[in-house]
């Protein structure tokens, strides 16, 4: 499962959000799709944009996922890696865009779910990130958070210089 962060979850809660509010959501668009709708919530590049890079390659996000390569230069390869960066794992996109992560599925007590469903993706995602973030939270003491808050408290004061 994914390196769990506040980024992170924040990400896909953001993204359960908009699907709650009626985003788009389309299974057949991969930037509108479960992978899509977190890319662009990650990346801040629009559906369009996110399906005009994955078809310069061929395949499904699981398909593209899997043949990701750090130094290809690929439009698509670079998404992915920016996924990356938010603690994500190649396998994270597959359970995504499938729903089938079995650490979510026995969470929601589950043995699958409709991966092209959205009343199937909002509850999928939100288990996911209530994991990360009772992982997260087990392995942070508070004297952690509060010297990452402080960290952050500075850094933004200095930024508004």
């Amino acid at each position: 499962m994914a390196k769990p962060s506040l980024k992170l979850i924040r990400a896909i809660r953001n993204t359960v959000r908009k699907l709650i509010q009626d985003g788009p959501y389309q299974w057949g668009h991969m930037g509108s799709c479960n992978c899509g709708l977190l890319a662009q919530e990650m990346t801040q590049v629009s559906k369009a944009d996110i399906h005009s890079l994955a078809m310069h390659s061929e395949g499904s996000w699981t398909d593209q996922s899997r043949a990701y390569c750090p130094t290809s230069g690929l439009p698509m390869d670079l998404l992915i890696g920016a996924m990356l960066d938010y603690g994500l794992e190649i396998k994270d996109l597959e359970f995504l865009e499938n729903l089938s992560d079995p650490r979510v599925l026995r969470y929601l007590g589950l043995t699958h779910l409709r991966y092209n469903q959205r009343n199937h993706v909002i509850p999928y995602m939100k288990a996911w990130a209530d994991l990360m973030e009772q992982e997260l939270l087990s392995i942070i003491s508070l004297t952690d958070l509060k010297s990452q808050l402080r960290n952050r408290s500075r850094k933004s004061q200095s930024s508004d210089l």
